[in-house]
């Protein structure tokens, strides 16, 4: 939804999976657990990320309507010049998941960007994905949202890892 250069740049910058193995949480978490192992090791979250992003915030308060809405995370890229909102959802994606979150854009873009900056992008990062669900709720939306999924651990599977050698077994190669 991003006029070009802007979308490439956005699409070279989103991950799909994003690899969360510096978490020490198990696989039945809840969002603010991982809201917390996030922003406790956000040096090593931001390099996930990617290039140019900066920590704006988390939990990030909106007051609107008379309402308040929370932000689980607010970053800004340096290098698209633009807000980065992510909300994080510890199950699969849900369609109502793209409501809220082109709602934020809204807010956000309203609220926070200045007229040098780019419009905001959202991501949504779930533990799954199922495509075609994704693909529905996102086709008729004029706001620039992914949708990712998340790993908590990179390591190989334990059927691979028992095929393989032991390290002392490796050592005479050095």
């Amino acid at each position: 939804m991003l006029p070009s250069p802007q979308s490439e740049l956005a699409e070279e910058t989103l991950k799909d999976p994003y690899i969360f193995d510096f978490i020490t949480l198990t696989e039945n978490i809840r969002e603010a657990d991982l809201e917390r192992e996030l922003i406790g090791k956000i040096t090593r979250f931001l390099l996930e990320l990617g290039a140019g992003f900066a920590f704006v915030g988390n939990q990030y308060h909106l007051h609107i309507g008379g309402d308040d809405f929370y932000i689980d995370l607010l970053f800004y890229n340096t290098k698209l010049r633009c807000y980065f909102v992510i909300e994080l959802k510890t199950g699969g994606f849900k369609p109502e998941y793209a409501g809220k979150l082109n709602f934020y854009l809204s807010a956000v873009d309203d609220l926070l960007k200045t007229e040098v900056d780019k419009p905001s992008i959202g991501i949504i990062l779930c533990k799954e994905k199922n495509k075609m669900v994704a693909e529905y709720a996102l086709r008729d939306m004029t706001k620039p949202i992914g949708i990712s999924e998340y790993k908590l651990f990179s390591g190989l599977p334990d059927d691979l890892r028992k095929a393989l050698p032991e390290i002392e077994n490796l050592e005479w190669l050095e």
